[in-house]
């Protein structure tokens, strides 16, 4: 089992909402989900550069941080489907502000996030 090395801080919202949404693929993941991507094969596809396994496992952590559910259909294969809790619901307009945020600054990000990589090469 994985052990904190830095302790668990829930003091406020944005530690809160840190805890919930920390993950490189967790907000596409809702974003996707939203669309109506519900297939884990779906999600691989439009998440490329992601794996497999870490895909799962942030599907899980949001499944507990019941942000998703789980539907699993008695076939063979099983086939599984993900969807937004109505409390996942709730996060969708908070992604968008925060995507069209990004695209209104996009030019601005790009160039300190390349400088920045620049700079740790």
């Amino acid at each position: 089992m994985h052990e904190r090395k830095i302790p668990l801080n829930l003091n406020c919202g944005l530690d809160l909402i840190g805890e919930v949404l920390y993950g490189k693929w967790k907000i596409r993941l809702l974003w996707f989900i939203n669309e109506g991507h519900l297939r884990p094969s779906e999600l691989q596809r439009k998440i490329p550069d992601a794996s497999r396994r870490v895909l799962n496992i942030q599907l899980k952590e949001l499944e507990e941080h019941e942000l998703v559910t789980k539907k699993i259909y008695a076939e063979v294969p099983p086939k599984v489907e993900y969807y937004l809790t109505d409390f996942g619901k709730t996060l969708i307009p908070v992604i968008s502000a925060l995507g069209s945020w990004g695209d209104r600054n996009e030019d601005r990000l790009r160039r300190v996030i390349v400088k920045r990589m620049g700079k740790n090469d």
